[in-house]
């Protein structure tokens, strides 16, 4: 399809031409393992994140929503976009806010020449424009695009990326400033993410300063080792889990002082002093392999729950499945269905906490046969990662943030979410 669509750009034959309109017309069954890879190193056309926050890459006719997503048709999502009759790739694409009204995020995409604004996955009214007419001074043909808010940009801003030349477009005034970064490397696409810029270029990126264009720190580094669910070889697992903008699957910490959280195929081990590490699950869990739903310290041992059964292991250099397990999640914790967090505070040995969706429940450890009580509802999240107690109190996180409290019961019935803190900085001291 994407070969048609350049052909286009060139002089058809009469019997070409319906050729491919017979192809664009005719239902294409696709192979999933035809689908592009993150993983593979694909240079991304453009990356955005949705009205949620949730970051979308583009790449051919694909899109991949989040860091572990699965290649998904653009068309299904933006049908306007993939009918732009020149359209092999898109050039830029960046969400926007506006000032007057904050709960109105567009996401913009621009094509050639040409820009679609959508609304809650919705072409806008009068939309596809001229990019002159929305953006003017703004070139065509564009590499990349991102928006810079106050005060991170003196103003309120877009800015555009063409070659070695970057346009800076006053979204009050219109005004456009014209720059050269020159540390930077010429952006093929560009991510605004929790207050930070970067500038992929390949499968690389660079954290650039969107006033100076001046890059921070040791890079460029690898999209995949930071921005997706994969590994690349050679890569520092421990630098990379540090600093991984994807959520943590599960996290807890055990009576020793000692944290463990986990991320896919890898795991953090934090220990009292503060030294971290990152190995494989499979290395250290071998029962396991990866994609830990939750994880919760008892009485000396890690309780890990994956899909519908509960793994415990010893706590210590070596961790060994305790005999007869796994066991059913129904058996041993007296709940069914998907789990998302798993607790214990030292206040409260006996109970664990589960939580699953919107829902707490409680689980006397000591009881048998357990079983899931106290069912209750968070009031003020919608969705939790992971979840783990230790001597600040419980530790909420959510995405790439959690949150503290000083108790169960402000967790639960709380009427104000608590001062937001970054995972990988404060939790793992990763340095940008």
């Amino acid at each position: 399809m994407q070969e048609c669509k350049k052909l286009i750009k060139s002089r058809f034959t009469h019997k070409q031409t319906l050729i491919c309109h017979y192809i664009a017309l005719s239902p294409i069954q696709t192979n999933p393992a035809d689908n592009p890879d993150p993983c593979d190193g694909l240079e991304m056309d453009a990356v955005a994140l949705n009205e949620e926050g949730v970051p979308y890459f583009f790449k051919g006719d694909y899109v991949f929503k989040g860091f572990g997503g699965q290649a998904k048709m653009i068309n299904k999502s933006f049908p306007e976009v993939d009918n732009h009759h020149q359209m092999d790739h898109i050039d830029a694409a960046f969400r926007m806010h506006h000032d007057d009204d904050p709960t109105h995020n567009n996401i913009f995409f621009i094509l050639d020449d040409m820009v679609y604004s959508y609304y809650q996955y919705k072409l806008e009214e009068g939309y596809p424009k001229n990019i002159s007419e929305v953006f003017p001074g703004i070139p065509d043909h564009l590499d990349a695009a991102v928006e810079c808010p106050k005060p991170e940009c003196d103003e309120h801003s877009v800015i555009f990326f063409k070659g070695h030349d970057s346009y800076h477009f006053n979204v009050k005034t219109k005004a456009v400033e014209k720059k050269k970064f020159e540390s930077m490397p010429n952006c093929t696409s560009a991510f605004r993410f929790m207050e930070h810029y970067y500038c992929f270029h390949g499968h690389m990126f660079s954290k650039f300063d969107p006033k100076t264009g001046e890059v921070h720190g040791k890079q460029p580094k690898d999209v995949r080792d930071y921005f997706m669910r994969c590994s690349s070889e050679g890569s520092n697992h421990t630098e990379r889990e540090r600093c991984s903008r994807v959520h943590l699957d599960a996290v807890t910490s055990d009576q020793a002082g000692h944290m463990y959280a986990f991320r896919g195929h890898y795991f953090l081990q934090k220990d009292k002093d503060g030294v971290l590490k990152a190995d494989t699950i499979e290395h250290a869990f071998k029962e396991l392999h990866s994609d830990v739903e939750a994880v919760f310290s008892h009485d000396d041992h890690l309780y890990m729950i994956k899909d519908d059964n509960v793994f415990a292991y010893t706590v210590g250099e070596n961790h060994t499945l305790l005999d007869g397990y796994p066991k059913p999640l129904k058996e041993e914790l007296g709940i069914e269905g998907h789990i998302d967090a798993a607790f214990v505070c030292e206040d409260h040995q006996h109970p664990s906490y589960v939580v699953s969706g919107q829902h707490i429940y409680n689980v006397d450890m000591k009881a048998s046969p357990r079983a899931a009580t106290g069912k209750g509802k968070l009031l003020l999240l919608s969705k939790v990662n992971a979840a783990m107690c230790g001597p600040e109190g419980l530790k909420v996180i959510v995405g790439n943030n959690y949150y503290r409290y000083n108790s169960t019961m402000l967790f639960v019935a709380g009427r104000a979410l608590p001062e937001q803190h970054r995972v990988s900085q404060e939790l793992f001291g990763c340095d940008h």
